[in-house]
């Protein structure tokens, strides 16, 4: 009797201990795993629901946390390994030596990313030497990005740009790459084109015949300046949609005084036209695309479209290339991007009465000085703004502890200006709104 009741002992206590063995280690299916998986399997595939977290190794420097990752945990499932052998352990260990030897983790080499470079495209003939280095000297002044300048030039400047290019600090040189490109139309008499409207002006319909390595370009006439980050207007690339490949400013904000409006002989964009001086061109796109015109029921490339296009509006088109793209944009409005008046500021915005919304509120974000206004005194506001980054010297001033705190320079001037502004222009009524 006393032997039997022995043996319902034993056999109980192997019962709980079978119960604690299955369903405190091994046997419940959310328990912790087994030994020989603490720290995972680097090369297994993520899970699908949400996948494993990153390997320790992703993280450089981090050798006490990987110390602790390869302690095993203290739970029933290790009590539980160790009753099985030590073996099982060994193995695990031999394991994980060969795969960190010296237990040294790994640093993770990380590929940088490529850095985003923006493309400014500028046209030159005639006397724009210096008007074109103070617009590239804005560009570069207010940028953040790294910039690559594509000039086009006829042959008396080509030679002065790259002289005068190479002389800027190197502080500054570092921020930008530069092409410099002869003046050549790939359609069409070269003569002829050289014409239309001012001296080579009409080489930015070609852009995107002759740079065919470029994806995404700003062309800017050499009277822009720019007021703000050039990266600020590239950004307006990612708002464009599925169909447009290309962004460009109304010619006029009121119908009843803009020029298209009153006096084109022939079609134009919208109720008031574009303006071409500042124009932001998704330039693979514009090589993709076939346009529909009023030449032939089907579409042509780019390309194709531009001599034939001239050739039946030339007597009817006064601001040339701009003329000729107003034409285009017509039969295609779904292809252009609208950008406010503020992104290219010219004097008809003011010197009739204000009449952009836009730069009253935000501030003007591109100058267009047009009408000959940097080089003479009918629109002195205009004037004072490009003599003044003329004459900028490139001087770094952040070097200096002074140059670090620009506001207790200017706050002061703010508040002055806008004090008389405000009496003898707001007082005065010669603001009209």
């Amino acid at each position: 009797m006393r032997i039997h009741c022995k043996v319902v002992a034993i056999a109980v206590c192997f019962g709980l201990f079978l119960l604690l063995y299955f369903f405190g280690g091994h046997g419940g299916a959310d328990g912790p795993p087994p030994l020989r998986q603490v720290g995972g399997d680097r090369d297994r595939e993520p899970e699908e629901d949400g996948g494993s977290p990153p390997a320790l190794s992703d993280y450089p420097g981090s050798d006490n946390v990987a110390k602790l990752a390869r302690k095993p945990s203290a739970g029933l499932g290790e009590r539980a390994g160790r009753r099985e052998g030590k073996a099982v352990g060994r193995g695990a260990g031999v394991k994980a030596r060969s795969k960190f030897p010296g237990n040294v983790i790994r640093p993770v080499t990380r590929r940088r990313r490529a850095e985003e470079v923006m493309h400014l495209a500028v046209v030159a003939c005639g006397a724009r030497l210096e008007e074109t280095l103070t617009m590239l000297k804005s560009a570069l002044l207010f940028s953040l990005k790294k910039i690559k300048f594509h000039i086009f030039a006829d042959d008396p400047l080509a030679s002065q740009f790259e002289e005068r290019l190479n002389q800027w600090p190197h502080s500054v040189s570092a921020r930008f790459q530069h092409s410099i490109y002869p003046i050549s139309f790939s359609v069409g008499d070269a003569q002829e084109w050289k014409k239309l409207f001012k001296p080579c002006a009409a080489q930015r319909l070609f852009l995107p015949v002759i740079l065919k390595d470029v994806d995404s370009l700003l062309y800017v006439d050499t009277d822009v300046l720019f007021l703000r980050p050039m990266d600020d207007i590239w950004m307006l690339l990612k708002s464009f949609n599925g169909t447009q490949l290309a962004a460009m400013a109304p010619e006029h904000e009121v119908p009843k005084i803009g020029w298209y409006s009153r006096f084109a002989r022939h079609p134009f964009y919208g109720v008031t036209g574009v303006n071409s001086g500042v124009m932001l061109m998704n330039l693979t796109r514009i090589r993709r695309t076939l346009f529909k015109s009023s030449l032939i029921p089907g579409g042509l490339s780019w390309e194709d479209l531009l001599h034939p296009l001239y050739q039946k509006y030339k007597n009817h088109i006064t601001w040339g290339d701009q003329d000729l793209l107003n034409i285009i944009f017509h039969y295609n409005p779904e292809s252009l991007f609208i950008f406010p008046c503020q992104w290219n500021y010219r004097p008809d915005h003011c010197m009739y009465g204000s009449n952009c919304k836009g730069a009253e509120e935000d501030g003007v974000s591109i100058l267009h000085g047009n009408r000959g206004v940097y080089h003479d005194d009918k629109q002195p506001a205009f004037k004072v703004v490009y003599d003044a980054i003329r004459d900028n010297k490139f001087l770094d001033t952040v070097n200096t502890l002074c140059g670090r705190i620009p506001q207790v320079f200017l706050k002061q001037i703010e508040k002055a200006m806008r004090k008389v502004f405000e009496e003898k222009v707001v007082r005065h009524g010669k603001v009209h709104k």
